[in-house]
């Protein structure tokens, strides 16, 4: 699954920490997330969402599957 929360986290001028503490998470986690090797849960992904004030659909990007 790809996200854009690097570049949401650039126009909000949020830090990966100030995210993590946002929604109750690590630091790496969000690392993790914007590498893309972390999926977040349904749960988490929603909290993501509401900091930005943007629908899941906009940070979190179902990759297309043959």
């Amino acid at each position: 699954m790809k996200n854009n929360i690097r570049v949401e986290r650039a126009i909000k001028n949020l830090t990966q920490e100030e995210l993590a503490n946002k929604v109750s998470v690590s630091r790496q986690t969000i690392n993790a997330m914007e590498a893309n090797k972390y999926v977040p849960s349904t749960v988490l992904a929603l909290k993501i969402a509401k900091v930005f004030n943007k629908p899941v659909e906009a940070i979190f990007l179902l990759e297309k599957s043959d």
